[in-house]
């Protein structure tokens, strides 16, 4: 093993769901796979881990090559009939977290 890394960024984490609602975009499942891996993330900077910063994957849904538009993923929902966009509950919760540093918003 060689020197421990000087940075470690999670530059994309998150869940597909087949979670397509109507306003306002419930989506605790999303919730609780953030909440749980910024947990971890939380940890491992208590252990030493020089971790930097940690994105959520993904803002917006969009295509996925294996699912095409089927699964959706990002903290905005994307009406593709429409182009409008919706902060979902897991967005207005992300927003919480990044304003407070606290997993209890």
């Amino acid at each position: 093993m060689g020197p421990p890394p000087v940075r470690v960024y999670i530059t994309e984490n998150g869940v597909a769901l087949d979670d397509e609602t109507g306003p306002p975009f419930i989506d605790d499942g999303r919730i609780l796979y953030l909440r749980r891996h910024l947990a971890a993330a939380h940890l491992a900077m208590a252990r030493g881990v020089p971790l930097q910063g940690y994105f959520a994957w993904s803002l917006l849904d969009n295509f996925e090559w294996e699912r095409g538009f089927a699964m959706r993923f990002g903290l905005v929902h994307i009406d593709y009939q429409t182009l409008e966009r919706t902060v979902r509950q897991s967005g207005h919760w992300y927003g919480g977290v990044a304003a407070t540093g606290s997993l209890e918003v």
